[in-house]
């Protein structure tokens, strides 16, 4: 019987979003299930990678704690103005990225 109600519940609620012109917020992850995110090496850019997989050359992990999870988070706005140089620096990038 739960699932049942919270099947309801979640039909009222598009339902009253769409009759209200409210929109559900919906988080977009990163990447999919078995991947993981990597960013383009001095330029803007990023890219999903199989778990198991290196970074092809050129593309690098993000580092430890500043990874984006969800398109729109912290840092995933982060990384839209900054990246990882050769040597693995963060760096700004230049307008235009």
């Amino acid at each position: 019987m739960g699932r049942a109600l919270a099947g309801a519940a979640v039909a009222a609620a598009v339902a009253v979003a769409t009759l209200t012109g409210c929109s559900l917020r919906i988080e977009e992850a990163s990447c999919g299930g078995g991947e993981y995110p990597v960013l383009a090496v001095n330029s803007s850019g990023g890219d999903c990678v199989p778990d198991g997989e290196e970074p092809a050359q050129g593309w690098a992990r993000y580092p430890q704690g500043k990874v984006p999870e969800k398109v729109g988070d912290k840092w995933d706005i982060y990384w839209s103005t900054h990246t990882l140089d050769e040597h693995g620096e963060i760096i700004e990038l230049p307008e235009g990225g």
